[in-house]
């Protein structure tokens, strides 16, 4: 089963990114120890697409310590 757009969000800020903005829904997530931005575009209740669901899985393992 897909994850929603609200849960990847929810895990991005739970691992210490912080919403960046952007224009229309995307959203651009950003943290200290993390060089690139992570984008994450779509309604809260869209389902997530599996490559964004893997960009954000690498996203929180390259800000843990």
């Amino acid at each position: 089963m897909l994850r929603k757009i609200r849960e990847l969000i929810r895990d991005l800020e739970k691992a210490g990114f912080i919403n960046r903005g952007g224009k229309g829904n995307h959203r651009n997530f950003v943290h200290p120890k993390v060089m690139k931005p992570v984008t994450v575009f779509g309604n809260l209740g869209d389902d997530a697409f599996s490559y964004q669901e893997k960009s954000v899985r690498q996203a929180i393992e390259g800000s843990k310590p």
